[in-house]
């Protein structure tokens, strides 16, 4: 019996085999239930008592050594299939290309970011609006231009739905359901209907700030604005504040800041004024507070916006808007280090 387990041994160490499917034919022949080993058993009850210890333990060698070897021939031909393939699992992974975040992104969190240490917290809201928090309680009159299919989209020539021009609609849905004091800072994406250029785009980024609590002044509002120019660009950033005319604020303004790229002394960039104009704002009207049910004889407040691809056309010297929308991973990977 020990004889016929050493030949049978010596006949599995010397398999061979070209493909799978041969594999599976020995697995079958030496390993299945009517295989070569298992018919070894039934041999066993004929061994001598005294035999049996012996008999048994090579016989189960003669397995583990039959099934190890038939596996390794399976695993040679895995390996074997893999570099044809062209893929070598023994080497280590190849290095990922990463990404990067976008420059409006990396703007957008900045913006945010100075407006938290104020205590600003962020509100969103929905980008498919309806007139009353787009226009009419905000203070627009029914006849604004604003109002006008020229610039704004509308949906399915529905007048009281359309796409929000500002993100001055998330302002007032929070002043509906909030009462003072309200410190809000409002990022998200606009729509206008305008011809696509290198100095416009039908679609943009703003972020809206809104601050509302019992003598709140226009001093407040300068103070904001200052802090906020000079965390944006550098400590030495001057801003000066222009008279405006804004349905939602009054008084209002526009805020230049010192041009940052030839500090203040002229360049093409600022057009040879030494300024540049980043944003709007001023007092919330009182209408706007009686509109959304805050009462204006006792809370006052101040509200500005930036448009986002401004703020980083200034940051980043990118003259051309359309560049942030085209996907373009060359342009992207510039910032790689703005991170």
């Amino acid at each position: 019996m020990l004889n016929k387990i050493k030949t049978l041994r010596e006949e599995i160490a010397s398999l061979k085999a070209s493909n799978a499917e041969e594999v599976e034919q020995l697995r079958i022949k030496y390993l299945s239930k009517k295989g070569a080993v298992s018919l070894l058993m039934n041999d066993f009850r004929n061994v001598p008592a005294e035999d049996k210890r012996a008999v048994g333990q090579a016989i189960n060698e003669l397995k583990n050594f039959a099934t190890d070897h038939i596996n390794g021939l399976r695993e040679v031909l895995d390996q074997q299939d893999t570099e044809i393939d062209g893929l070598d699992l023994t080497r280590s992974a190849s290095d990922i290309n990463l990404g990067t975040r976008h420059p409006l992104s990396l703007v957008r969190q900045e913006i945010i970011s100075i407006f938290s240490r104020l205590g600003f917290t962020v509100a969103e809201g929905p980008e498919i609006e309806d007139d009353w928090h787009v226009f009419s309680s905000l203070n627009f009159a029914e006849d604004h231009p604003a109002r006008d299919m020229q610039d704004t989209f509308f949906i399915q020539r529905n007048p009281d739905v359309l796409l929000r021009t500002h993100t001055s609609s998330v302002q007032s849905r929070v002043m509906e359901r909030t009462q003072p004091p309200i410190r809000i800072v409002c990022p998200g994406r606009v729509y206008r209907n305008e011809a696509i250029s290198a100095r416009a785009h039908c679609f943009f980024h703003q972020v809206e700030a809104l601050y509302i609590d019992k003598n709140v002044s226009f001093a407040d509002l300068k103070q904001t604005l200052l802090y906020f120019a000079r965390e944006m660009f550098d400590s030495n950033t001057k801003i000066r504040l222009r008279p405006s005319y804004f349905p939602f604020t009054e008084p209002s303004a526009e805020m230049d800041i010192s041009c940052n790229i030839c500090g203040g002394k002229g360049c093409s960039f600022c057009k040879h004024t030494g300024w540049v104009e980043i944003l709007g704002c001023g007092m919330v009207d009182p209408n706007v507070l009686e509109a959304c049910g805050i009462d204006s004889k006792v809370y006052s407040g101040f509200a500005l916006g930036m448009g986002v691809e401004r703020i980083t056309n200034l940051k980043y010297q990118v003259k051309d808007l359309r560049m942030f929308s085209e996907n373009d991973v060359r342009f992207l990977d510039e910032f790689k280090s703005a991170h």
